[in-house]
């Protein structure tokens, strides 16, 4: 069969059949009277074994090897393949995700393109420095790769670069959010943490949405997120996961600093010092019930002050002098209000407070 004919039935052009020949790949046994190549039944075969094995990634080296070696062992090169296979894949995937960044951030021109990739390329970076300037620096009216920016901060551990991606998804306010929500499923407590985080940042009604859902979370760091940030938003069913922040010593002056002003925006004042009342008569060790006792100066009104006042002839020395100290200064502040002609009411502010807490500590 001459060179023509086997171009057209095997489908490899007389360019390339002409370089395998030169290769030693797959020689024609014969030749025409005229000097053309005639290929044979054989050839033709090893001219099919040759494009087999081209099919699976072997370069025409190692399929002459493969052909002509007796010794040759297929299972190494077949292994050397696959691990090259799966490091092209994971490349093109790579590409991919990069594309579909730049396509749902619908850059208008292409220099909204060249910032995307090259924040996305910043991001990539295991300089936590040159990750955050990317971050920074990109301008907030050009197109954002939200996408990015929300894989990002869920495995981001340092928290200066975590940081600066809350504050740019936040000014995004709401694209990415669902994302950001799906962290919250998560196996893994820290990427819990993050999304939850991340979506207090974000200051809407579906955020709130999302806050409610993770104080439920089996994590207490995660709940004691969600409460500090729906709670400053007065919504009270921050309530309970701020109350067991105060008894079990997690961030409780920022719970009882939130406690006291979600009584300013509902009428729940009654309700939080009675839970606290239970709270505290129920507790034995000190520290808790010293730790209640300070939360009770961030209540306004007349419930915790009843509360403060019967703790000032309580057993314990330092509740004792803690709830005196509350009471009195208190007092001042009412009496300094009514010579000013303000009123009476007996809210502490939070210069005043942290002062006595100071006290409280140094006692």
């Amino acid at each position: 069969m001459l060179i023509g004919e086997v171009s057209r039935r095997c489908g490899v052009s007389t360019r390339m059949l002409r370089h395998y020949d030169r290769l030693g790949l797959v020689k024609p046994t014969g030749r025409t009277s005229g000097g053309y190549r005639e290929y044979s039944a054989d050839d033709i075969r090893r001219l099919f074994h040759v494009e087999s094995l081209r099919t699976l990634g072997l370069s025409l080296n190692e399929a002459k090897r493969a052909l002509d070696e007796p010794d040759f062992a297929p299972a190494d090169l077949v292994g050397d393949l696959i691990r090259h296979t799966r490091r092209r894949i994971a490349a093109e995937q790579e590409l991919l995700g990069k594309l579909e960044r730049v396509d749902a951030a619908a850059p208008a021109e292409w220099d909204d393109v060249l910032r995307i990739v090259s924040l996305v390329r910043a991001l990539e970076s295991e300089s936590a420095a040159r990750r955050q300037q990317a971050i920074l620096s990109h301008d907030g009216t050009a197109a954002l790769p939200v996408d990015a920016l929300v894989e990002a901060i869920l495995s981001e551990d340092d928290p200066n670069v975590a940081g600066a991606l809350q504050w740019s998804l936040a000014r995004a306010a709401g694209p990415g959010l669902a994302d950001l929500a799906d962290g919250l499923d998560a196996k893994e407590v820290d990427v819990r943490r993050r999304a939850t985080t991340a979506i207090a940042a974000i200051h809407t009604a579906e955020a709130a949405v999302h806050l409610r859902r993770a104080l439920d979370d089996s994590d207490a760091t995660v709940r004691g997120y969600a409460a500090l940030a729906l709670g400053s938003r007065g919504n009270v069913d921050a309530i309970p996961a701020l109350i067991e922040m105060v008894v079990e010593g997690r961030r409780d002056v920022e719970a009882a600093e939130v406690l006291g002003l979600l009584t300013t925006v509902s009428p729940s004042a009654d309700d939080i010092v009675q839970a606290l009342q239970d709270r505290l008569d129920n507790a034995d060790d000190a520290p808790t019930r010293l730790r209640i006792t300070q939360a009770l100066a961030e209540i306004p009104g007349t419930a915790a002050r009843r509360v403060l006042d019967g703790l000032t002839h309580d057993g314990d020395r330092t509740i004792a002098s803690t709830a005196a100290a509350i009471v009195n200064m208190q007092d001042r502040g009412r009496s300094r209000r009514r010579r000013s002609g303000i009123g009476t009411a007996v809210a502490v502010d939070d210069t005043r407070s942290s002062k006595v807490t100071g006290a409280w500590q140094h006692s």
